[in-house]
């Protein structure tokens, strides 16, 4: 497979994760590189050149990736004249402004995975208004309404649009967004290298046979043995939705819209959380069988995930020994319920209604630190 040659002076200053097609687009539309000088710096034809170059100027009617192509512009814009060159050793205030409009890498992954797991979810959309900084997943519940379960910096939705990893399903001043099948794929790339460098256990995954789902793996803490071991679950479907779906005996919901509102909120502080190292083990504190003295809030990591770790502390506390078990277990671990009641030594189908009350308790809770309605989630 041919690559762009991403040393050249006129790109360089350019994200590592910025498709070699877009970098053929932005070189040959910004700094003015004819078609056949990009074709033999990259070893192809010009005619795969052209139409990677016309791909993008009709991909560009997608607002994520029209702004994507925007900043990018700019920097190599900026980059390509003589002024710029000439001051490459030194970073100028512009050069600086101009990188900060794009996510590095490793943000890139970190947000984009998270993001990603929750696009798997059946009826999930990642939606973004107009002149809005940030964008939100918001999944249709079973009454019709959405509920919203993660929130990301516009800059990373347009790394993922350009990517390919989404695709606008409707245009307009909030534009919906699924994930695709290339965003299938890097998702699992993405999983497959955090487990490779997660410590932990290192016995090979299980093979599944329904290729048409995505995958994820947690390790946690077993309470019968005390030892950490590896859970995995169906990213399309979490125990919430699932459970969700179920009917009382009158015809309503058994959870109604508010209450898996308020799990979605505690996972996806749980996954802000997770950002920072040596994080994941220190929630295993709160569960009956992993001892509930010595939980340190912090760990000595930096403040980026801090609140979202001081949010999910505060709410298990405040749910009890239990209670925060379950809620601990299906909505940050994603763990079922059949497997719960059984971790938990509690008769069977008791684990739904535990989770109920949780859930109710955990409504309360935000009602109470943060007001009707939840705040915004992250």
């Amino acid at each position: 497979m041919h690559q762009i040659n991403r040393s050249d002076p006129v790109l360089a200053d350019l994200p590592a994760w910025v498709p070699d097609a877009a970098l053929h687009y932005l070189a040959h539309t910004e700094a003015g590189l004819p078609i056949r000088e990009l074709a033999r710096k990259s070893g192809c034809h010009a005619s795969t050149v052209l139409r990677q170059i016309r791909r993008f100027e009709t991909r560009r009617d997608d607002p994520l990736i029209d702004a994507a192509l925007r900043k990018l512009g700019a920097r190599v814009g900026h980059t390509h004249s003589s002024a710029a060159r000439a001051q490459q050793k030194d970073t100028t205030p512009m050069q600086a402004a101009l990188k900060d409009q794009a996510p590095d890498t490793p943000t890139l992954n970190r947000d984009a995975r998270r993001i990603l797991r929750r696009l798997c979810e059946t009826g999930a959309v990642l939606a973004v208004a107009v002149d809005m900084e940030k964008a939100v997943v918001v999944r249709d519940g079973v009454s019709g309404s959405s509920t919203r379960t993660a929130v990301v910096d516009r800059k990373v939705a347009e790394a993922m649009a350009l990517q390919d990893w989404i695709s606008a399903e409707r245009a307009g001043r909030i534009t919906r967004y699924r994930i695709t099948p290339a965003g299938r794929a890097a998702l699992e790339d993405m999983m497959d290298v955090e487990e490779r460098t997660a410590p932990g256990l290192s016995e090979a995954p299980a093979d599944f046979a329904d290729q048409h789902r995505v995958w994820g793996e947690r390790t946690v803490q077993d309470t019968d043995t005390g030892q950490p071991r590896k859970l995995r679950y169906n990213l399309a479907e979490s125990p919430l939705t699932a459970l969700a779906r179920r009917r009382d005996k009158d015809g309503s919901p058994f959870l109604s819209d508010d209450l898996v509102t308020a799990g979605e909120r505690l996972r996806e502080d749980f996954e802000l959380a997770q950002m920072g190292p040596r994080v994941a083990q220190n929630w295993d504190r709160f569960l009956t069988g992993g001892g509930r003295g010595g939980f340190a809030m912090d760990s000595g990591v930096g403040n980026g995930p801090e609140q979202a770790r001081g949010r999910v502390a505060h709410a298990l506390k405040d749910l009890g020994p239990g209670l925060s078990d379950v809620v601990l277990r299906c909505c940050c671990y994603l763990e079922g319920l059949e497997s719960t009641e059984k971790r938990l030594g509690w008769s069977a189908r008791s684990g739904k209604i535990v989770l109920r009350i949780a859930l109710m308790r955990l409504k309360q809770h935000y009602d109470e630190t943060t007001g009707p309605g939840g705040g915004l989630i992250g």
